[in-house]
């Protein structure tokens, strides 16, 4: 076995300044599409390792790691056969040692994926209750129920699972299981014992790895009130989700929460954690507090059109938000479940609900239809993405970028059906393509095979204009949207402040404009027309479209520093 230094990433100063996470740039890894160092098709942990320089250049505080835990990938690792390991396909124990040691070796701190809600199929547990039978104690730990109609041969409730088609699945000897998502992630019964004890040991096994957090998937399901007669879906649908909803955003799921919170606090420094939390805005809070995870996603501006009046709302809400809870707010554009963000801003606008979200998934329509480029503008699209990006890392509090976005890479529709790995595709018959568009494996040298990912044929198929984007080219060219990242995360670093901001009237509604307390401003035209800054005491330092001067462009965003 190799001797690493796992330790924790701390400093000498750790007491006295705020915790790392508060204001941290965090880079998202989907690692099986990160960098492949074996040549197999899938990325892995030493390709991660191998690319450490390449996250330092770029200037994060943090990365996330996707799910790297041995899976049939019935779901993109989000299938997980075993919490306390590391899938053979992408490495070993020790390899992840040695990524922690070279991520921490560089000031890179390493979150990771916990998927709480199932497990998979072919999990330990899972197989147990299967050979187990009807009535065993092993098939507690999941959620199995007889089914109705007179020979049990309907499910038990008429349930939809959110990756389309019926919820329950029947076993062989003629009882049903529940599964939220696919029919490979059974869900947990956490009013288990032995659930809720396993998962304690598996945040202890990372974080005595070094882990210096954890990224919590759907943390908002995992609780249940399954009290016979199960409701209809129309009524499930019905149900105000109050805490009190049989399925979702339930009370009692702090209690599993508050557990872990003792448990990464007995950590020096604590271990952070950050709830992906789909529930209604005033509920946030309750899972950001200190008692309970400590930080929750805000995912408003994923469903948000490139709009002043719209990401003026978002902010404000959300810093209120932040205040209530005493955390920090987390400010997202793209992630490995939806559309870049640099290909939404250049299709056409969305048609929306009474609630103001998008009637579908901004840009699934459009990949959908086959990725056709007559209805994609993506010139703007990357022009807005870009401007969106300096307005976002302006903000107080963590900022998580997904990886390749810093290439400018827009989404791939054009991924053949029988290349297609995303569950909800084959769950809807093709009606919902899925997520597979965002998940292609990242173009590193634009003259190699599979564009510098790996030796073999990567395990998403790559289009031909990746190699314009790949990472040897961006570092090349000094308007890159590569070298626009570094240069925005370095200069956020210095500048990033955990005081909030104040609004500066600029007299246009497509123009917004903010200044942090230490002289830093934001300037972002959203409009056509040119917007000329007046009244600043700062300088310009950097621009969304090349140089940084006092016209900011329509559709880009400028930085301002204060003087000296």
């Amino acid at each position: 076995m190799t001797t690493v230094d796992v330790s924790p990433l701390t400093r000498p100063d750790e007491e006295e300044v705020p915790p790392w996470w508060r204001q941290a740039a965090v880079y998202q890894i989907y690692p099986r599409s990160f960098a492949d160092a074996n040549g197999d098709g899938l990325g892995d942990i030493p390709g991660i390792t191998s690319r450490a320089d390449y996250l330092a250049e770029l200037g994060i505080d943090a990365v996330w790691l996707s799910p790297f835990y041995p899976s049939a990938l019935a779901d993109g690792g989000y299938d997980v056969a075993d919490y306390r390991n590391v899938d053979p396909r992408l490495g070993t124990l020790d390899d992840f040692d040695d990524m922690v040691a070279a991520l921490h070796a560089r000031g890179i701190r390493v979150v990771v994926d916990i998927v709480p809600n199932h497990t998979s199929d072919q999990h330990l547990w899972f197989q147990e209750a299967l050979a187990a039978g009807r009535g065993a104690p092993a098939r507690e730990r999941y959620i199995f129920r007889e089914g109705t109609g007179p020979d049990g041969s309907e499910p038990p409730a008429d349930w939809e699972s959110a990756f389309g088609g019926p919820a329950w699945r029947r076993v062989a000897d003629g009882q049903w299981y529940l599964h939220n998502f696919a029919p490979e992630q059974p869900d947990l019964n956490w009013d288990h014992p032995d659930v809720r004890a396993d998962f304690v040991t598996t945040l202890r096994f990372w974080a005595d790895r070094g882990v210096d957090g954890f990224r919590i998937d759907v943390a908002h399901m995992l609780t249940k009130d399954l009290t016979d007669p199960l409701p209809s879906r129309a009524t499930l649908d019905a149900l105000p989700r109050d805490g009190h909803h049989p399925l979702i955003d339930r009370d009692d799921v702090h209690e599993v929460y508050a557990q872990w919170r003792a448990v990464l606090n007995e950590y020096d420094p604590p271990r952070t954690a950050v709830a992906e939390a789909w529930v209604d805005p005033s509920r946030i809070p309750l899972y950001a507090s200190p008692e309970s995870l400590g930080q929750a996603f805000n995912f408003d501006l994923l469903e948000a059109d490139f709009d002043a009046g719209m990401f003026r709302r978002i902010v404000a809400d959300n810093l209120a938000l932040a205040a209530e809870s005493g955390s920090s707010s987390t400010w997202v554009l793209s992630n490995h479940d939806v559309v870049r963000h640099a290909t939404r801003y250049g299709l056409a606008r969305p048609e929306r609900r009474e609630d103001g979200r998008p009637a579908v998934k901004h840009g699934t329509e459009w990949v959908r239809g086959g990725g056709d480029p007559a209805a994609l503008d993506a010139e703007a699209g990357l022009r807005r993405g870009r401007a969106a990006t300096l307005f976002m890392l302006g903000l107080p509090g963590s900022a998580y970028l997904y990886q390749g976005e810093e290439l400018g890479l827009h989404e791939v529709a054009e991924i053949p059906d029988g290349e297609r790995q995303d569950p909800t595709f084959f769950r809807t018959g093709g009606e919902d393509y899925g997520r597979d568009g965002c998940r292609v494996p990242l173009p590193w040298v634009s003259s190699e095979a599979s564009f510098g990912f790996g030796a073999g044929r990567p395990h998403l198929p790559q289009p031909a204009w990746f190699g314009d984007l790949a990472v040897d080219v961006a570092e090349q060219d000094p308007t890159s949207t590569l070298r626009l990242y570094r240069r925005a995360l370095t200069l956020r670093e210095r500048l990033q402040t955990a005081e909030q901001l104040e609004w500066i009237p600029t007299g246009r509604p497509d123009v917004l404009r903010y200044r942090r307390p230490n002289g830093w401003e934001v300037v972002t035209n959203f409009g056509g027309e040119p917007y000329t800054v007046t009244g600043s005491d700062a300088d310009p330092l950097l621009a969304s479209t090349g140089d940084a001067a006092l016209i900011v462009p329509g559709e880009s965003t400028l930085w301002l520093g204060p003087r000296g």
